[in-house]
């Protein structure tokens, strides 16, 4: 089995925003979700691998693989094209929550924002609390 990789560092989470955000806008919605996700999650926000900043952990077995590891419950990155947002589950919920998000694009595993003011704010932390009861439910903690 491969081993993961991308894991929890010790970089520095605002130095990681002020080298890889590529435009203001992206360091200001990054630090203004840096303070979003803080107060959801009760969690400090650290780097993971790379380029992915996440908030708070647990330890997740792949329904389809023999595949385990660490990941944040929710995070985000501010990559070139997009904010990538680490915060959907998949549930019952979210997808109806989805239409009430605003101005998106869907990936495999993550939500693709231009600009935080493209979305509901209350809809993006509707979502984010759902991922963490979801997450607690299925893996504890």
């Amino acid at each position: 089995m491969a081993e993961i990789k991308t894991k929890q560092t010790n970089e520095n989470v605002h130095d990681f925003i002020e080298s890889f955000a590529n435009t203001e806008q992206k360091r200001k919605d990054s630090y203004e979700l840096l303070k979003i996700m803080q107060k959801v999650t009760g969690h400090k926000p650290k780097m993971w691998g790379p380029s992915i900043i996440g908030f708070g952990m647990y330890h997740y077995k792949s329904d389809r693989s023999s595949q385990e590891g660490d990941w944040p419950m929710v995070g985000f990155s501010p990559r070139k094209t997009a904010i990538s947002l680490y915060v959907f589950m998949g549930t019952k919920k979210q997808i109806e929550l989805l239409k009430s998000l605003g101005t998106y694009k869907m990936g495999k595993a993550c939500i693709y924002i231009k600009k935080l003011s493209d979305i509901d704010e209350q809809v993006l932390i509707k979502m984010m609390e759902d991922t963490i009861l979801f997450l607690k439910e299925k893996y504890g903690k």
